[in-house]
This record gives C-alpha cells, sequence and structure tokens, in this order.
C-alpha cells in the first residue's frame, strides 16, 4: 500500500479506533477504484456504547489534529457510523452489521491492510 499524507490520516483514524477496543480495523485503498475517496477505514464494536465510543473518539481525535468531519451518519443509533473525511471514509459498525453488509467484500480488489494494537 503506498504511503501518503492521506495514508497518513487513515491511519490515525485506526488507531484513535483501536484506542476504544475497535476490532479487525482495516484501511482499504480504494483510490484505483472509485474518485470519491482514497481510502476507507472499517471496524466494528460488540455494543451500540462501544460504536458510539469508538466514533466519538475518531471525530474528537480528527478535530484536535484540525481535520473536521465533512459529513457523519447513523451516529443517532450506533450500529453503522460513518464519518467522511473526504480522502478518508470511516466506516464503523455493529459485528452484526458488519457481518451483513459485508462491505469489504465489494471492495475485494482494493489493498488491504490489517491493523492491530500496536502496528506502526
Amino acid at each position: 500500500m503506498e504511503k501518503d499524507n492521506v495514508y497518513e490520516k487513515a491511519l490515525e483514524i485506526a488507531k484513535l479506533a483501536l484506542s476504544k477496543k475497535a476490532q479487525d480495523v482495516r484501511i482499504l485503498d480504494v483510490k484505483k477504484f472509485t474518485s470519491v475517496t482514497d481510502y476507507f477505514v472499517i471496524c466494528h464494536g460488540d455494543v451500540e456504547l462501544q460504536v458510539k465510543a469508538i466514533h466519538e473518539t475518531i471525530n474528537d481525535g480528527m478535530a484536535k489534529l484540525g481535520v473536521k468531519v465533512w459529513h457523519r451518519e447513523g451516529y443517532q443509533f450506533n450500529r453503522w457510523v460513518l464519518l467522511d473525511y473526504v480522502d478518508v471514509v470511516v466506516h464503523i459498525f455493529l459485528k452484526e452489521m458488519r457481518d451483513f453488509y459485508n462491505i469489504e467484500r465489494l471492495w475485494g480488489d482494493a489493498d488491504v491492510e490489517i491493523i492491530e494494537d500496536g502496528d506502526k
């Protein structure tokens, strides 16, 4: 996966998610397949409260770095939260929602990096 400033933003988002024990955190490089964004960060939590904590931590952490979310959806229900940072789009799921929608399959040709606690 090519490393660039946008990738570094995606990696920071992944680290923030991990700080709230997000599971199966992945960065997908989708820039070859869509002009909408460069990277997806995808992860899940076990319960709605954890999903809420993950998205609030990402939102607050990125704001402290001067990066504002352009658009967000699903935060009222905490089952599938989308945070759009334009060049990085974050999907935070409840596990069963992630399994059901399986959006990684839709982007199966994208380069994928699994980010684990302690990486980088």
